[in-house]
């Protein structure tokens, strides 16, 4: 381990002990936070300890725009490590190390840590452990990441966990899933037992091939302390490569409601789809038989590469924090603002803060890919 990355002192599990938290948010907090359960995949806005991010380099796809990514990581790294504890994971921690020191107050500082480890990439949603509350005590689940069903290298992003696990900063005993291919972007969790995934990337044989629907659904009801799945079965972005993870398109929150992409124009290739979609989620029903509180997002803005292929950008891949929500923009006032507007009637009790995206969507992904967080 190297700079920032000792391993920081025991964190109160009481939200009103945090020193970095103002007392009006944690307040707030604590009113939107769910039902503590025994056993269960903690929803997003459970209160953390940490959040990872992987690093750009320039051994990564993202060499021609290291600048303008290396902006917006920083950007990420203010907002997150204002509130709480970051684990940077990197290639080499000095160089970074005075990059941070440079750009970020000290405040912020004081709740870095770089842990030096190799990296194919750096979207965390997808190589980082999933995390179990189970019986009262967090596991840290470590399941196989296979570039998005062999798409991409992924032998260094898949070894993270292990490394990282070994520098101590983590809360949580390590369980080895490696015999089960998930990604973090593909599974959304209320915190009560209930999971919301997508049947386009989950039941894809890029994944686990010999294994069904129903196989599937047994071993995310199992692993994950869950007692029922959500089967999402329409929806797409042009340009996704993860095969619809549900980050992308739809995403569980706080008082049983469901924020999901919506599509206005009939002349957009997502139309047709997002409609069937909207369609389904309104014959998803609660735990208790009531149906969800559906909020629409705008589509994001049409953006496309230097080939011109569309790139998938979308207004659900934001990022919730202690007391806040991290939401991408991209560019286009009009619409940030209304997604942003349709995010704080989710989320009355966070503050939502934008982050321009624009760059991430360039190697189609956003501000909830690049990110994981830990309890």
């Amino acid at each position: 381990m190297g700079l920032f990355s000792k391993r920081p002192s025991a964190i109160p599990t009481d939200m009103a002990e945090w020193p970095f938290m103002e007392n009006t948010q944690v307040r707030a907090f604590n009113d939107a936070a769910p039902e503590r359960i025994c056993s269960c995949m903690p929803a997003e806005w459970h209160p953390q300890r940490y959040v990872q991010l992987t690093w750009p380099h320039e051994d990564t796809d993202w060499a021609p725009v290291m600048r303008k990514v290396t902006d917006c990581y920083i950007r990420m790294a203010y907002e997150i490590s204002d509130v709480e504890q970051l684990i940077i994971v990197c290639p080499q921690i000095s160089s970074l190390h005075a990059l941070l020191t440079e750009r970020l107050p000290k405040r912020c500082i004081a709740n870095i840590h770089l842990v030096e480890i190799p990296s194919n990439d750096t979207w965390a949603r997808d190589h980082g452990f999933i995390t179990i509350l189970n019986d009262g005590h967090y596991e840290l689940l470590d399941f196989c990441f296979n570039g998005w069903g062999g798409k991409f290298e992924a032998t260094l992003d898949n070894a993270i966990n292990h490394r990282l696990y070994d520098s101590g900063l983590l809360h949580g005993d390590y369980c080895d899933n490696l015999d089960f291919v998930l990604e973090g972007g593909s599974i959304e969790s209320d915190g009560r037992g209930t999971l919301l995934t997508t049947s386009q990337c989950l039941l894809n044989p890029n994944r686990n091939p010999a294994l069904g629907k129903v196989e599937i659904e047994r071993q995310l009801l199992s692993r994950l302390k869950a007692h029922r799945v959500l089967w999402l079965d329409y929806g797409y972005l042009a340009g996704d490569d993860t095969d619809s993870h549900i980050d992308t398109l739809a995403r569980l929150c706080p008082n049983d409601t469901i924020l999901y992409v919506g599509c206005e124009d009939k002349n957009d290739e997502h139309y047709a789809e997002l409609q069937m979609m909207k369609e389904q989620l309104h014959t998803f029903q609660t735990s208790s038989g009531k149906p969800y509180r559906l909020l629409e997002l705008p589509m994001a803005p049409e953006l496309r590469d230097s080939d011109g292929q569309r790139l998938p950008a979308t207004y659900a891949n934001y990022l919730i924090i202690n007391g806040r929500v991290l939401m991408p923009s991209y560019g286009d006032e009009e619409l940030d603002n209304r997604a942003k507007a349709v995010i704080e009637r989710a989320f009355p009790n966070h503050s939502v803060r934008m982050i321009d995206c624009q760059v991430l969507v360039w190697q189609h992904g956003s501000l909830h890919c690049c990110t994981m967080q830990y309890y």
